[in-house]
């Protein structure tokens, strides 16, 4: 990971200072790096041997970093990873550019392994990423969102970037179809329970420990599967306050709603959905032989269920 990130920075550079100033602010602001490690445990667990997974994870960490610019415009976020996001330091914009210029740096290097599938599986990601926003979008403040497609969203937004890191850490030790598909899977499934945990946590965690507001997805409008889950199960007074809340996005009442919530026991349905999801991937690694680093694969399922943030 360290490799990785000596050349993440590097790769960010430009002849442009504002370009520099924003993409290593929002770099060094940390997260978990999870993208581009799930590709370098990848690599490692099917016996890759030479350097090239180090720069196609500075690719996902690209990809993943310049969703993060485009996102926070999009929702108007004003924190992100605990302290102010590139857009309320520097507007709109800059953010919206420089979103772009991480994304076309990243196509720009993940050309240097010259490998046609390492290309496709990123561009379809990339598309899949853009298809999932805008569904997103789409589906704000609509108390009527079912959790299909919920699911479609967050697969689309989320879990194929998990997918893809997976694929390409196979694809670079010439892995067999079956191996490959294999830890595809595996990501994909982790990169539901991953989200579903997240959005979990929205409601249950603290401000200081999440690096946002709690009842943040609430006040953007975005409904997600507690949300969903509690809809579905509430009736009269309670049900008009969830709705009400989607309707207008408005989380002034954040303790109440999650009352609501835990009454119905919307936490415990979506952390079972989750765990659900967790042991689908790990299923999905039955063929893989055992090592260090199927190990660590199968220990990031146990710490996605398990995280605070």
């Amino acid at each position: 990971m360290e490799k990785t990130d000596e050349i993440l920075i590097d790769r960010l550079n430009s002849n442009v200072d504002l370009i520099n100033q924003m993409s290593h602010y929002i770099i060094a602001s940390g997260g978990k790096r999870l993208r581009p490690l799930l590709l370098l445990l990848s690599a490692r667990a099917t016996n890759y041997t030479v350097t090239d997974h180090h720069t196609m994870a500075v690719v996902i960490e690209l990809i993943h970093t310049a969703t993060l610019l485009h996102d926070d415009v999009v929702d108007e976020s004003t924190t992100r990873r605990g302290q102010d996001s590139a857009n309320e330091l520097w507007g709109n914009a800059p953010s919206v550019l420089v979103g772009d210029f991480l994304y076309s740096r990243a196509f720009e290097i993940m050309l240097e392994p010259n490998s046609m599938a390492i290309m496709r599986i990123l561009s379809k990601a990339t598309n899949q990423i853009a298809e999932g926003e805008v569904l997103q979008l789409l589906n704000i403040r609509n108390t009527n969102i079912s959790q299909i497609e919920y699911f479609k969203v967050i697969e689309k937004k989320t879990a194929c970037l998990f997918e893809a890191a997976c694929k390409i850490g196979a694809l670079l030790s010439d892995s067999s179809k079956k191996t490959i598909n294999s830890l595809g899977d595996f990501g994909l499934h982790l990169g539901k329970a991953f989200q579903i945990i997240d959005d979990t946590l929205d409601y249950e965690s603290d401000s200081t420990t999440m690096g946002k507001e709690v009842g943040d997805d609430l006040s953007e409008g975005k409904i997600t599967l507690p949300m969903i889950y509690a809809l579905e199960k509430t009736s009269g007074e309670e049900n008009r306050i969830l709705k009400n809340a989607i309707k207008t996005a408005d989380a002034s009442n954040i303790d109440n709603i999650v009352t609501i919530l835990c009454s119905v026991n919307a936490f415990e349905f979506t952390r079972q959905i989750a765990k659900n999801e967790s042991q689908k991937a790990l299923e999905s690694l039955k063929n893989i032989p055992e090592s260090d680093y199927l190990s660590a694969l199968k220990l990031l399922c146990e710490l996605s269920l398990n995280r605070t943030s």
